[in-house]
């Protein structure tokens, strides 16, 4: 996997004065919008002593839309969060973070002390050029019939059930594998732009490999979902991966998973096919964090 550096810089010592009348001032260290590399927000009250602003250790990922971040709290961390979303920190202060496919130019990653201390640093996120197709036609209704919601609606709940589910998986520490190999088919974030009216944008990966063809694991995990027959995902399984990553495989011919198992980078988990709503097999690949939708490409490189 290819690995970038962070445009996030190591935090500089500030030396900070107290006058006799205001031992108890606060002083806010400010990144400046002409530096190149910005600076964390030092959100901890100051002491008379000069004082070094802890730092997140080896940002490392692909900072850009669709893609992640892995690194290191500082010691005495108890808790940190990208943007509004809470971090989960491993036992050697590790943690997994995202970034969706509409993800701004910058985030927040922002760390809890021991102390009562906060820290705020930026983290520069680059932009994508998505696969955009302007049509000039009007986009159709996307209204749903009663009978056809009393069938999803159970489906949909399932979906959402199984990827809230926290299994302590530790699959987003390793660089992830192709679930299989074949024709790239439809690529995460292409679009379609009705008269100006945006249509959804595509979630995932299409892999068309052949029907029938093994996909395996891409990382450790647990299978949280393995299901037959939905309305669109066909036979679809859900991975956790831990951290709040997950991984879905739609369109399945076969599943050969069960629910709850545990499952190794490389394992066997089903073979490729066109159930559901699909127009021919082909395997359709997508990940999640949370609620951010990434990019299945940044996590494994080129197709070999």
């Amino acid at each position: 996997m290819r690995l970038l550096s962070s445009a996030v810089s190591a935090a500089s010592a500030v030396a900070l004065l107290a006058a006799c009348n205001a031992a108890n001032a606060e002083d806010e260290a400010i990144a400046s919008a002409e530096t190149a590399q910005p600076m964390p927000e030092t959100l901890a009250a100051p002491t008379a002593a000069a004082v070094q602003t802890p730092q997140i250790i080896g940002l490392q990922g692909e900072l850009t839309q669709g893609g992640f971040v892995r690194g290191t709290v500082p010691m005495n961390t108890v808790s940190a969060r990208l943007g509004d979303t809470p971090l989960e920190i491993d036992e050697n202060g590790n943690f997994f973070a995202a970034f969706d496919r509409d993800e701004g130019a910058q985030v927040f990653l922002h760390t809890v002390m021991a102390d009562g201390g906060q820290v705020s640093t930026p983290v520069t996120v680059s932009p994508r050029s998505w696969q955009i197709e302007r049509v000039n036609v009007a986009k159709r209704g996307g209204g749903t019939s009663e009978a056809w919601w009393k069938k999803r609606e159970p489906e949909w709940n399932a979906i959402q059930g199984a990827r809230a589910k926290e299994t302590g998986a530790m699959g987003w520490i390793q660089d992830f594998v192709w679930p299989v190999t074949g024709r790239i088919s439809g690529r995460f974030g292409r679009q379609r732009i009705y008269r100006g009216e945006p249509g959804s944008y595509h979630s995932g990966i299409d892999i068309a490999p052949g029907n029938g063809v093994p996909f395996v694991a891409p990382a450790d995990g647990v299978v949280v979902l393995a299901r037959n027959g939905f309305s669109l995902e066909g036979n679809l399984i859900i991975i956790d991966h831990g951290a709040g990553l997950n991984s879905a495989f739609l369109h399945a011919s076969r599943i050969v998973v069960e629910e709850g198992q545990a499952v190794k980078q490389g394992q066997h988990i089903g073979d490729v096919g066109a159930s559901g709503r699909a127009t021919g097999p082909h395997l359709h690949w997508s990940l999640k964090w949370h609620d951010a939708r990434l990019d299945p490409l940044l996590f494994t490189g080129p197709m070999p």
